[in-house]
């Protein structure tokens, strides 16, 4: 079959046998990418486009100018892409084009904007598991943010994993099979393409070699990761997956970041979703607080308040540095206006100056650094005139490259097309040599328009014609009534229905001499652009800098607009593990257009007399509410943020737990119940003292006898063990519960106020000390619809399950311990049975 194949299948096949198998080929031939085979069967019914065949060959193609569309739709079905180009003049070259992969397009390597989500990194995830630890790298190609976490157990990865979201991971082939990873890359809701590289690109010799060649340096110490094995296997492995195997320019990765676990306020992905950090993906997606605190004006201040919102300070100096930095603007309200407005002309420096970096970006990005660059001087002046908070510090990595600015300037456009090798680019005036070669094109149309109209006086031919095709050029069409008038000068080149078609010396000469210059004039614009392109990639490390610095202002200037707009107040950070809310309010809920008025309420946990607080209250009355803002007004002040609140002391805490809410995982074969303990299990095998627990409804998945005992130990662990003793908020139905203030000291009872009005109850929001002596479901039901009857016969059955709760002595009976009975002891089945 080799045999019968054309030169260029031939080409096609060479190429298609040196990438991955599981990559498509785009393959350039003139202005349309196509392709062959199973590519072609594989990619049609995705990108909606016809399959066709040529000599028993299926295939199919798209227009090269309308790719990024195109290119989107593989990607989001998870499928990776190798562009071809032609890399030689067809003009020039003899015999068939060459061509060759430029480089591999992966979900997790994206660059293109119209694929991209402008308010989210876009990673790609390294992992490397070593010994119990696991290093993570997550390099987004996009911007050139390149960092890497080392974590002491490998079972958080999932966690990280799941927050990071990144949309591709690549590992060793020897660790894809490990039971740790094969568990996470199997879940359903990661939910992304593993790509299983060569064993030896994650060893940490090979990947050290990789790091330090590409950053040219002699060891990791200036990044903090000399001797960190798991991190620097995983940096290295990722990098070379790149830029080895995927052939992608990482000129633009300048640094590497080492990020330290106990830096950062730890949320689990449990915990995200929970208390709403992030907007759910799809339809019916609810409010979020990152709906509600991103104002950024840039595409980088997005992404970046998103990582503050997930990875929260727990050191206090960086916290209290951020906060001074929102006062500072808060106190000159005018200085805040006139930074906003300065960032509003910033675009996406940091994607620009990777796709600049790369060699990809076009006329248009150039103009658009400048125009960046052009409105940090304003920015500038104003985060000097505050230079004794954070703002300071920040701008002192802000540069303008007034320099490079008046080359680009000088060089382009204002409004350059979207190629840049069609001509169009370069300012009139920038270059001697290209003025000449655009005069002398203009002089050559100029000149056929004159020779036009000296031919018709010369021939009396009237309606005689200059015209040019592809095919011939230049020639001169005379229609056949004017045949006759046709002087021995002209030579005959086609004869048409209608008329004939003549050349003369004189106008090939000419057409000689116009090709000429505008082929020379396209090709030395192209060449100037690159000069140009060129000395803005030499900036990169300046540009990235002071994209990284606007970006930081960007997200403080954001948080002070958001804390003036809502009445957020600075909050106390301390270590005294005290936090004590004064009318705190929900961020999230309170934002909402149709929402009730907001009833605030106050909050007091400590490590001593208030360890856990046990909130009661019917459904609907706002316990879920109420947990989850105190939850939300501690993240908020440990990301650097003003809180909902009339006054708020916060005690920085290592992690927040959450357990709410029912949900199952069937696909994994676990129940709502189950889920339910593991995320519990998770808390009480993981909570320190510094920790703040979220709890609602534990043991609501099961009897009623067995939910209450659950949630009684589950209170009684958090309280009695002395290695946790972590601060918490415990919302539950099951009113017996309350009794655990009557033996635990750092239990504290509140409830959530209502009146009863004729049998109905009103919920009044507020939160008051105390416990409920009954749960109210009955009413809720009522409010519900529930028939009369059914209401009725559930009063009378409460009531007889409500008597003899307490024992002889009047002490509550769920209170008292009791031995475990014998082997014989029947009152619970086993779900298992017993061994015999």
């Amino acid at each position: 079959m080799a045999e019968s194949l054309t030169p260029m299948m031939k080409q096609y096949r060479r190429v298609k046998a040196e990438m991955p198998d599981d990559a498509i080929l785009f393959f350039r031939l003139g202005d349309f990418y196509e392709m062959f085979f199973d590519d072609a069967k594989t990619a049609a019914p995705i990108l909606d486009i016809a399959l066709t065949r040529r000599n028993k060959v299926p295939m199919c193609g798209v227009p090269f100018h309308a790719v990024d569309g195109y290119l989107a739709r593989l990607i989001r079905a998870g499928k990776k892409v190798a562009i071809c180009e032609q890399v030689e003049d067809a003009a020039a070259s003899r015999g068939i084009v060459r061509r060759e992969v430029v480089r591999v397009v992966t979900p997790g390597t994206v660059t293109e904007d119209g694929i991209l989500d402008a308010g989210r990194n876009n990673f790609l995830a390294g992992i490397r598991i070593e010994g119990d630890g696991a290093g993570l790298a997550l390099l987004d190609l996009s911007t050139g943010l390149f960092r890497v976490v080392e974590l002491s157990r490998a079972e958080d990865l999932r966690d990280n994993l799941r927050r990071f979201a990144p949309s591709e991971c690549v590992a060793a082939e020897g660790q894809v099979s490990h039971p740790i990873l094969d568990a996470i890359l199997s879940d359903p809701v990661l939910g992304m393409p593993i790509t299983e590289c060569d064993d030896w690109t994650f060893e940490y010799d090979a990947a050290h070699d990789t790091l330090v060649r590409h950053f040219k340096v002699h060891s990791l110490e200036g990044y903090g990761c000399e001797g960190r094995r798991a991190a620097v296997c995983a940096a290295g492995g990722v990098l070379h997956y790149v830029r080895e195997e995927l052939r992608h320019t990482v000129a633009h990765v300048r640094s590497l970041q080492l990020r330290q676990i106990d830096d950062f306020l730890v949320l689990d992905d449990t915990t995200c979703r929970n208390l709403d950090l992030l907007p759910a993906r799809g339809p019916g997606k609810g409010p979020a607080l990152l709906n509600v605190l991103d104002v950024t004006g840039t595409a980088m201040g997005g992404r970046l308040l998103r990582d503050w919102l997930l990875h929260p300070l727990a050191r206090p100096k960086a916290v209290i540095e951020r906060l001074d930095a929102v006062q500072a603007l808060l106190g000159n309200r005018g200085l805040l206006q006139d930074m906003r407005r300065s960032l509003a002309n910033v675009r996406d420096l940091e994607r620009l100056i990777a796709r600049i970096g790369s060699s990809s970006g076009n006329a248009r990005d150039v103009l658009a650094i400048r125009q960046s660059l052009e409105a940090v001087p304003e920015t500038l002046s104003v985060a000097q005139r505050l230079a004794d908070s954070r703002l300071g510090s920040v701008a002192a990595d802000l540069d303008p490259l007034p320099g490079l600015c008046d080359l680009v300037a000088r060089a382009v456009v204002e409004e350059p097309p979207l190629t840049v090798k069609d001509g169009g680019v370069i300012r009139s005036g920038y270059n001697a040599e290209l003025d000449k070669l655009r005069n002398a094109a203009v002089e050559g149309r100029q000149w056929l328009a004159e020779y036009q109209a000296g031919e018709r006086k010369r021939t009396g031919i009237r309606n005689l014609k200059v015209r040019h095709n592809k095919v011939f050029g230049y020639y001169i069409e005379v229609s056949r009534g004017q045949i006759d008038l046709v002087p021995e000068d002209y030579v005959r080149k086609q004869t048409l229905v209608n008329g004939e078609r003549f050349v003369t010396p004189q106008l090939k000469e000419y057409e000689n001499r116009i090709f000429g210059a505008q082929e020379k004039s396209v090709a030395l614009e192209y060449e100037l652009f690159a000069e140009v392109r060129a000395a803005v990639a030499r900036e990169t490390e300046k540009i990235q800098r002071t994209a990284a610095a606007l970006a930081e202002l960007d997200v403080l200037a954001a948080l002070a607009d958001r804390a003036l707009h809502s009445g957020y107040v600075r909050p106390e950070i301390t270590t005294d593990g005290v936090i004590r809310i004064r009318a705190g309010r929900h961020p999230v809920v309170e934002a909402m257009p149709d929402a009730e008025q907001f009833v605030p309420n106050d909050t007091l946990l400590d490590s001593d007399a208030n360890q856990l607080l046990v909130i009661t209250g019917p459904n609907m009355a706002g316990k879920s509410t109420y947990i989850r803002q105190v939850a939300l007004i501690v993240v908020m002040a440990q990301m650097g943020s003003y809180v909902p609140a009339d006054a708020a002391r916060i005690s920085l805490v290592d992690r927040v737990f959450t357990r709410v809410g029912a949900s199952d995982d069937l696909a994994r074969g676990r129940s709502t119940f189950l889920v339910e303990m593991e995320e519990t299990a998770n808390i009480l095998n993981n909570a320190t003292g510094r920790s703040l627990i979220v709890l609602d409804e534990i043991g609501r998945g099961t009897s009623t006898f067995d939910g209450i005992s659950i949630a009684w130990a589950v209170a009684e662990h958090l309280h009695n063990n002395d290695r946790i003793r972590a601060k918490t908020l415990f919302a539950t139905h099951y009113h017996e519960l309350t009794d655990l203030a009557l033996t635990m000291r750092g239990v504290k009872n509140y409830n959530v106020l209502v009146r009863e009005q004729n049998d109905r109850i009103v919920f009044l929001r507020k939160i008051v000390p105390g416990g409920s002596d009954k749960s109210y479901g009955i009413q809720v039901a009522r409010l519900a619809g529930m028939p009369p009857e059914v209401i009725a016969r559930a009063r009378e059955i409460l009531a007889n399950l409500e008597e003899g709760e307490l024992g002889d002595a009047g002490q509550p009976k769920i209170a008292r311990r009791r031995s475990y009975r014998g082997a014989g002891d029947d009152s619970q089945m086993e779900l298992f049975g017993r061994s015999q």
